[in-house]
């Protein structure tokens, strides 16, 4: 196994850290066991979810096998697939995931998806899964100003920074490489998350693209070996020259083949449709059709006040018809009784779009030529669906209000609301720089204001749908297809 945590990209690790990130290893083995020994038999199923929309198929892992035992060969197309591997950690990384596997299949590739996070019977999902919990809990207790301020904007911006950081996540990654054990080596694999990155590179597989979300440069992202794309300019500037990756000093750059600026992760689907959709919202605004207003709501709940406000407000003109809301609560049902709680009048006039994802998909189809009136609800419990279904509602949507995450990136007018970790501001800032989506608005008062506008007068969001027809024309939203071509191309190159 290739030693990536005493050097990166030609920057040396002090002794200390680097017994630092050994002992980091040392204590996750403890906790959730080690077992770069076994072989997991691979199994090869189609999405129940995404499978005929996308061409999706599930690389699936079973129990490890006991001594003697043999393994066939998955069926694997050797020649069109590709491996999207990602985790689940929120909705960012899986939103992503369909983007990358959306572009393969529209390529004529088959994509195959490889969640290091659904392997309950192995050490890396036990530590992902860990990890996502932490995370899930700092997402919740961010919405207190102390904590805020004092610990979570500090880590997501400056603690995922350093570059002794990635040492101690390479290390980590150690824990993860046996799922790659019987993966095909020969096959291509586009990481939306770095852990399957690295761990694709531990684990032996030779061609990796590691995209990178967000706009933020931070080592955290890094792994070493892989070809990283960004999303942006800004990014690859900072990512470029690790610019602040140890604090003042400057350290030695990310060779010029190893990074690249592919431009925004964006599904086929929607890509294909940006004209269209976009020209639809001018016409229903001119119309006076009930502007629609789409609402992605996570469960971590530190948002809950502010989705809160918003649906309070816009009431009054969702029963004049002026306004549309969806609101899709992912697969969090809490998050929506809470809400009903709060606002009893809610319950009252809204449609309940729940578990029935071909229901629901079937409504966000209608809507993209349909008259659309009142509130209508989704809830799903299966994750594909929870995520999918928002792809599917901000083509016929008329503004999405969301923390500025990786929808950040969508070819939707936005209105962003109080991000969730500092390093998110940076989403919020280039989209409004493309014209495509709102200011980060931080609280109520401001929030509501920008809804107000959008509301009250047609400028702002046909101005955004005409920025957005403008960025299509320039290739800002390809950066789906720029990946997986990047990654066949290095094995074709190679």
């Amino acid at each position: 196994m290739t030693e990536r945590s005493r050097e990166i990209f030609g920057n040396a690790i002090s002794r200390r850290d680097y017994q630092r990130a050994v002992h980091s290893k040392e204590k996750y083995a403890r906790k959730f066991g080690d077992d770069s020994r076994e072989l997991y038999p691979v199994e090869i199923e189609d999405n129940p979810v995404i499978g005929d929309r996308l061409g999706v198929k599930d690389i699936r892992l079973g129990q490890a096998l006991r001594s003697g035992e043999q393994i066939g060969p998955a069926d694997f197309d050797h020649r069109k697939g590709l491996i999207v591997g990602n985790i689940r950690m929120g909705f960012g990384h899986y939103r992503i995931s369909m983007a990358m596997a959306s572009a393969a299949h529209a390529l004529g590739y088959t994509p195959y998806w490889m969640d290091l996070n659904s392997y309950p019977q192995t050490t890396a999902t036990k530590l992902i899964s860990a990890q996502n919990d932490l995370y899930s809990l700092g997402s919740r207790l961010s919405r207190f100003r102390i904590f805020n301020k004092l610990v979570w904007e500090p880590m997501n911006y400056e603690g995922f920074r350093a570059l002794t950081y990635n040492a101690s996540d390479q290390k980590k990654a150690e824990l993860m490489a046996p799922l790659f054990r019987e993966i095909p080596k020969d096959i291509p694999l586009l990481a939306t998350h770095v852990w399957p990155a690295q761990a694709a590179l531990h684990g032996g597989m030779r061609y990796v693209v590691n995209a990178i979300p967000d706009n933020w440069p931070m080592a955290l992202h890094l792994a070493e070996g892989s070809l990283h794309t960004v999303q942006c300019n800004y990014a690859y500037q900072g990512y470029r020259t690790l610019y602040g990756f140890a604090k003042k000093k400057v350290l030695r750059s990310i060779p010029p083949d190893q990074l690249i600026y592919t431009g925004h992760y964006v599904d086929h689907e929607i890509v294909a449709n940006v004209q269209t959709d976009c020209q639809a919202r001018i016409e229903r605004k001119k119309r006076g059709e009930p502007m629609r207003f789409l609402l992605t709501i996570g469960g971590a709940g530190a948002q809950r006040d502010l989705f809160g406000a918003i649906i309070r407000h816009l009431l009054p003109a969702v029963r004049n018809k002026r306004a549309a809301l969806y609101v899709n609560v992912g697969d969090y049902r809490n998050v929506w009784e809470e809400l009903l709680a709060d606002i009893p009048e809610l319950g009252r006039c809204a449609t309940e779009h729940f578990l029935n994802f071909e229901e629901a998909a079937a409504f966000a189809d209608g809507a993209l030529t349909d008259f659309v009136e009142g509130v209508h609800a989704f809830y799903h419990r299966n994750i594909f669906e929870a995520v999918y279904i928002t792809n599917l509602l901000m083509r016929s949507c008329d503004l999405l209000v969301t923390k500025p995450s990786e929808l950040a990136f969508y070819p939707v007018p936005k209105l962003f609301i109080r991000r969730v970790g500092k390093h998110e501001m940076w989403g919020a800032i280039h989209s409004a720089e493309m014209g495509d989506g709102s200011l980060e608005c931080r609280d109520i008062p401001h929030i509501l204001q920008m809804t107000d506008l959008f509301l009250g007068e047609n400028r702002e969001l046909i101005r955004m749908c005409e920025n957005i027809q403008r960025n299509k024309d320039s290739g800002l939203y390809n950066g789906a297809y720029r990946a997986v071509e990047l990654a066949m191309h290095l094995r074709e190159k190679s």
